[in-house]
């Protein structure tokens, strides 16, 4: 694919339209226009659907979209799941406290409806899985269980939760989680590697919209 600036040279000063800016201090703003604010500028980014089950064990299926990962030794992801409008916690931060397990599962194209109706706030002990007729599948090395439809599964231990904020509406609680078993789409694996043609991955922009992976580009660091 070409690339964006292809005529472009290490030195070159950049044909940039940043000029004028707005000054905002986030101090003087409410919580959720500061949300708003986030999300659309934080982009694009992936969304872990994320299975939970409480130690009765029921299961929870949740999105989230403050997500990536963190280090491959030990290889460790994270996610952000934030209070309720209330300051209450949500129902994957009670379950993961419950047990220190869940599974990040992968966003994929052919699930996208499906993906974004887990963000219903259902009733705490409802499953996800039920409602919007996702498979559940047991998983090898933690309580809950997979989605089967997901290309993507990582079987993950807490490793570390760390509380941000006082607790009421935008404060979050900030998981860290050790993969501990990965299961891949076979199609979608190749030479130790992901087949992105396969894998078809959607991510969060802002407000309502998503995006698929519509354009690459090859661009390695060069040496110094």
């Amino acid at each position: 694919m070409k690339l964006p600036n292809p005529h472009w040279k290490i030195g070159t000063k950049i044909d940039s339209p940043v000029n004028e800016m707005v000054d905002i201090d986030p101090k003087s703003m409410r919580t959720g226009d500061l949300y708003r604010l986030m999300i659309g500028s934080i982009v694009p980014r992936p969304i872990a659907l994320v299975s939970t089950a409480s130690k009765s064990g029921k299961f929870n299926l949740a999105p989230f979209s403050f997500f990536n990962g963190v280090s491959s030794k030990p290889p460790c992801l994270i996610f952000s799941v934030s209070r309720k409008p209330d300051g209450t916690k949500k129902d994957t931060q009670i379950n993961i406290e419950e047990t220190g397990q869940f599974v990040v599962n992968s966003s994929n194209l052919w699930m996208a409806e499906a993906v974004v109706h887990c963000g219903t706030a259902y009733p705490y002990g409802v499953s996800e899985f039920e409602e919007i007729g996702l498979t559940a599948i047991p998983s090898d090395s933690v309580q809950p269980p997979r989605v089967k439809e997901s290309a993507v599964q990582m079987e993950c231990e807490l490793y570390n939760c760390i509380a941000i904020g006082n607790g009421g509406p935008g404060s979050a609680a900030l998981m860290i989680g050790e993969i501990v078993k990965l299961h891949i789409h076979k199609p979608a694996y190749q030479d130790g590697k992901i087949v992105l043609e396969e894998y078809k991955p959607f991510g969060r922009i802002g407000g309502v919209s998503y995006t698929g992976v519509e354009r690459l580009f090859d661009l390695p660091v060069p040496e110094a």
